[in-house]
Parts: C-alpha cells; structure tokens; sequence
C-alpha cells in the first residue's frame, strides 16, 4: 500500500510538522501492561535510583514509537513505512508530577530514491533539551 503523500511532491531538506508528545508515568504503566515490559525502572523511582538512574525513565520502544508516528502521520500510511531504526543516546526521564516529560520530534527529508520511490526521513528526537534518540531514521515508500 502506497502513502498518500506523492514522491514527486517531496524535496530533500523538506521539513515534517514537528509535534510534541507528553509523557507521565501513567502512560509508562499503560505501556508496561501493553508491552509485557515490567521492567522496574520505568515505574519505581527508589529502584530507577538505585541501579544509578536519575528517576524514572520511558521505555526506549514507547519513545521510538512516539517518534515514528511524526512519520506515519506524515506519509498518511503506517504500512509506508519500510525501515526504521535509531540509537539510544540518552533516556526520557519522567518525573512524577503532573507534567511528567515531553518528547520533541522534529524531522526533514534526508534523501530521495528515484529508483525505489523511498524517502529517507532524518529524526531529531529530543526530551529536557537533550537528544534522546540518535540516528533516528526512517524509509517511506510513496506513490
């Protein structure tokens, strides 16, 4: 299935609509019980500090999946995308207040395959002004 944004439309160096996700440790309990990842440091503040954390952090998948969806969203077609892949540079912490954290995604076409009708779609992934995910990135197939 082809995405809704058309390959000829599309430039390297076109940015996506950034969009910001919050995140509480609600949502990470939510996440755990969706997952199967009960991990105690994505919910237990004494444990995330004692294993020398400095609190609570979001799972890397939860934050890899927010992350892609500024994609999907853009190409208007989940099964558009083709590969994704990213490094974990630091962790979203989550405080327990009301706030809790927010993950900044940002992202610009990185390069053009004529020959594939691919996309390559450079992340920015950050939470606190620090980044989050490194070499954040996606392939989209478009029509």
């Amino acid at each position: 299935m082809a995405a809704r944004i058309s390959f000829d439309d599309v430039e390297v160096g076109q940015e996506l609509p950034a969009r910001s996700f919050p995140v509480t440790r609600a949502d990470l309990v939510r996440y755990a019980g969706a997952s199967g990842d009960f991990n105690p440091i994505h919910w237990n503040e004494k444990f995330a500090k004692e294993v020398g954390l400095p609190d609570v952090i979001a799972h890397g998948m939860f934050t890899m999946a927010e992350a892609v969806s500024v994609v999907t969203d853009w190409a208007g077609d989940p099964g558009a995308l083709v590969e994704y892949g990213v490094r974990f540079t630091k962790p979203v912490v989550v405080p327990n207040d009301d706030e809790g954290a927010v993950i900044e995604v940002g992202g610009k076409i990185g390069a053009k395959d004529d020959e594939a009708r691919t996309v390559r779609v450079d992340l920015l992934v950050k939470s606190a002004g620090q980044k989050v995910l490194g070499m954040s990135r996606a392939v989209v197939r478009l029509a």
